[in-house]
C-alpha cells in the first residue's frame, strides 16, 4: 500500500533538479569570487546552503588532487599493459585452483 509520504517522497524525486558539473563549477566560482554573499547566490540559484558548501568543498578537494598529483607515480602505457597481463594470469591461475580444488573435492566424495 503506498501511504501518503511515499506519494510525497516520489513526487520530490520526481522534481528534484539535477545539475550538470559545468553549472556546479560555475555556482561554485562564482559564490568564490566573493560578489554576492553565499546566501543570495543560493536563493538565486534554487538551492541549499549546504549543497552548495558540498560542492565547494568537493571542488576545492579535486583541484588540491590535481596539485599534488605530481608526487603520485603516474604508470606509463607499458606498465599498464604488463599489470593487465598478470592480472590476466593471475586471474587464470586462481582458476585452474578453484577447478582443481572441486575435482579433489567431488574424487573425495565432499561435493
Amino acid at each position: 500500500m503506498v501511504t501518503p509520504n511515499d506519494v510525497v517522497a516520489g513526487i520530490k524525486r520526481a522534481t528534484k533538479r539535477h545539475y550538470a558539473a559545468e553549472e556546479k563549477i560555475k555556482i561554485v566560482l562564482e559564490g568564490l569570487r566573493g560578489e554576492m554573499p553565499v546566501a543570495d547566490l543560493c536563493r538565486r540559484e534554487n538551492i541549499s546552503t549546504a549543497i552548495y558548501y558540498r560542492w565547494s568543498k568537493d571542488f576545492l578537494e579535486a583541484g588540491k588532487n590535481g596539485l599534488t598529483r605530481d608526487t603520485q607515480r603516474n604508470a606509463n602505457e607499458d606498465q599498464v599493459k604488463s599489470l593487465r597481463n598478470e592480472n590476466e594470469h593471475l586471474r587464470y591461475a586462481l582458476a585452474n585452483s578453484v577447478l582443481e580444488a572441486q575435482r579433489l573435492k567431488k574424487s573425495l566424495g565432499l561435493l
